[in-house]
């Protein structure tokens, strides 16, 4: 089993205002559904309005993340699963209840963790 992050940007979610409580309520059961199926290990969304700090070594605290990295936000969701292909088909279930399309992205297996 590997654990698969399935996620997007904010800026890949464009819904219609009238759509949004639709894509809430079909992106929780999408999640429920993950639940019920034994896989889900994560989720959440990135709360933009907190911004990132970086820690390094010492301690010391810099307001803001890497200046030379891509902003990260957006939704994510980290699913345990048997196989790719099962990861693909719960990303496009993931896809289809956002109404955006999703990057799925697999953890390298860490015996230690």
């Amino acid at each position: 089993m590997a654990k698969y992050l399935i996620s997007f940007p904010s800026a890949a979610m464009v819904v219609p205002d009238g759509e949004w409580e639709a894509v809430v309520r079909d992106s929780h059961a999408v999640i429920e559904e993950a639940k019920v199926a034994g896989v889900y290990v994560f989720g959440g969304g990135i709360d933009e309005d907190v911004p990132p700090a970086l820690v390094s070594a010492d301690g010391a605290v810099t307001e803001g993340g890497y200046s030379w990295a891509p902003s990260l936000d957006g939704g994510f969701t980290v699913l345990e699963l048997p196989s790719r292909e099962e990861a693909v088909a719960w990303a496009a279930r993931i896809a289809k209840a956002c109404r955006c399309d999703q990057e799925l992205r697999v953890f390298g297996f860490d015996p230690q963790s």
